[in-house]
């Protein structure tokens, strides 16, 4: 059975909402989701990697409102969409 393939970089930043410098300072920091870099230097995230970060980004859920918050040193406090 194939593995499904790794989503390239872009589409990481596409689907956080990031832009490639905040992206790369998280990575500095060891705070990004894990990457695979590839011979030819390009990244890639496998989609359960990136899930497993999103999910961990994922803190708490405001009893009053019932919204989810994604609270962090790194991320400025937003809703998820459809929360």
């Amino acid at each position: 059975m194939p593995r499904p393939p790794a989503l390239k970089l872009t589409e990481v930043l596409t689907e956080i909402r990031m832009s490639p410098s905040a992206f790369y300072r998280l990575r500095a920091r060891g705070r990004a989701p894990r990457m695979i870099k590839l011979p030819n230097g390009e990244l890639h995230c496998r989609r359960p990697d990136l899930d497993a970060w999103w999910e961990a980004c994922i803190i708490r859920r405001d009893s009053r409102t019932g919204r989810t918050w994604l609270l962090s040193t790194w991320l400025t406090e937003r809703t998820l969409p459809g929360a």
